[in-house]
């Protein structure tokens, strides 16, 4: 599971639906209403709002376990259940779940999985679901782990990708809950790399959770659960952090921002366009706090720890992720220890700020290679198995795969998948080698506008 009653268990051992308002009604800051009842499998715990103000959520552990395949759903943003699709490929006879982590220059949304830890991108017009990355076990650098590819934490945990928050130069950053690290996908996606690492980063596998760049476009901020692994000092608080992306792309030093009470549990957090950071506690305190640009705690809402009474139907009850919409915070209601799936539910909160915008890079996502029609690109055939051919091009095309169509004289001649300079096809009819064929997405916007390729 997500780990979150775990953590909540372990830290206990360590410590002796309302209406909407209008948009013409004003409200105060930290008014909250119900906005919507998240459905089965429930355990909602990041919300995320794209460009059109939809507001997406997926489906994390159930506690309890079950075999039933995490969702995503789509709503609007007065809380009406507009779409839905289901996860495919998870481990279901072990802990999974999904949360959905940004989304890309075409508007596909990047999914984190829990189990295969990967990046999937969803593509909400056609519903597909295709793999952009995957995250893979590192040793403790104290336990033979590779220079460069190990983890600064005394355990070596699984693999669990948590956030996730684009940089300028379209790579994908990726908090791992239980590894110590913070994972670089590189634009366009492939293998990931460990791009920070660090000794307080190891919370004994309740760890680094979300991630936001900041306003100033070249500082991530990391939230950090708790202590549990090197960190010295009380290990039941958890941490605020700021690392700058270097010039050259490397990780600066990991600065602390704020720390937070023991139990909190900082998880999911948003930045305001003012600065200030308003972050979800999922642990023992179920608060919000809000912080200062400079890390100086402003408030805490409700201000009575533990209650998690927030003046609406449904209390506060492991609140795990939020997203600005306008100036209201959206607001994922986990139940994880409690399991009460009457509480799993969109919070809204307001703000009474409004958000800073999200950078999403133009690069971002899946790479595709704009070429202009006709251009003409030579390749020879490398080698044929019945109808499957795979040949190789003068030069590359597409650094991440495309499906593409493959037509001659308005006919079709084969279907097939192009990644750089290999495309491989599966034949409907013979091809006459030495003839030339045009090269067309499946997809208007594709990786390529037109290619004509001379087979020699």
């Amino acid at each position: 599971m997500r780990r979150r009653a775990s953590a909540l268990a372990l830290v206990l051992a360590l410590v002796p639906v309302a209406g909407l308002c209008s948009a013409a009604e004003a409200r105060d800051k930290w008014n909250t209403r119900v906005l919507a009842h998240v459905p089965a499998p429930g355990f909602p715990a990041h919300s995320y709002v794209d460009a059109a103000g939809h507001i997406w959520e997926g489906t994390y552990v159930n506690p309890n376990g079950d075999t039933v395949p995490s969702r995503v759903f789509e709503f609007s943003g007065d809380g009406g259940l507009l779409r839905n699709y289901s996860v495919p490929g998870q481990s279901l006879a072990h802990e999974h779940g999904v949360q959905v982590a940004t989304s890309d220059a075409r508007g596909r949304l990047v999914l984190l999985d829990r189990t295969p830890s990967r990046a999937l991108i969803l593509d909400p017009s056609d519903g597909k679901i295709t793999t952009y990355a995957t995250f893979r076990d590192v040793h403790p650098c104290n336990q033979g782990g590779a220079p460069g590819d190990c983890s600064q934490s005394l355990s070596d945990g699984a693999p669990f990708a948590d956030y996730a928050a684009w940089g300028p130069d379209g790579s994908l950053y990726v908090t791992d809950y239980a590894q110590a690290v913070v994972w670089r996908v590189p634009p366009g996606g492939g293998r990931p790399s460990v791009w920070l690492t660090d000794a307080r980063l190891d919370g004994g596998g309740f760890g680094t959770a979300g991630i936001v760049l900041a306003p100033d476009r070249r500082t991530l901020l990391i939230s950090q659960a708790s202590g549990l692994g090197l960190n010295p000092g009380d290990p039941t608080r958890g941490h605020l952090y700021s690392v700058a992306i270097q010039p050259d792309g490397s990780a600066g030093a990991l600065k602390q921002l704020w720390e937070s009470l023991p139990t909190d549990l900082p998880d999911g957090f948003a930045v305001a366009a003012s600065g200030n950071i308003y972050l979800a506690n999922v642990g023992l305190s179920a608060q919000l706090v809000q912080i200062s640009p400079d890390g100086a705690e402003v408030a805490r809402f409700p201000s009575t720890f533990g209650t998690g009474d927030n003046g609406s139907p449904v209390p506060f009850d492991s609140p795990s992720g939020l997203a600005f919409l306008g100036t209201r915070l959206i607001v994922a209601n986990q139940s994880a220890l409690v399991g009460d799936s009457s509480h799993q539910v969109l919070l809204d909160v307001e703000a009474g700020e409004p958000g800073a915008p999200e950078l999403i890079p133009a690069d971002s996502g899946p790479s595709t290679v704009k070429v202009a029609s006709a251009v003409v690109v030579t390749g020879t055939v490398s080698a044929r198995h019945g109808r499957r051919v795979t040949i190789t091009l003068s030069r590359s095309l597409a650094t991440s795969p495309a499906r593409v169509r493959v037509t001659a004289a308005g006919r079709t001649l084969a279907t097939g998948t192009l990644r750089g300079r290999t495309l491989r096809l599966v034949l409907r009819r013979a091809v006459k080698l030495g003839s030339n064929v045009t090269i067309r997405p499946l997809r208007p916007g594709g990786a390529l506008d037109a290619t004509v390729l001379r087979i020699r």
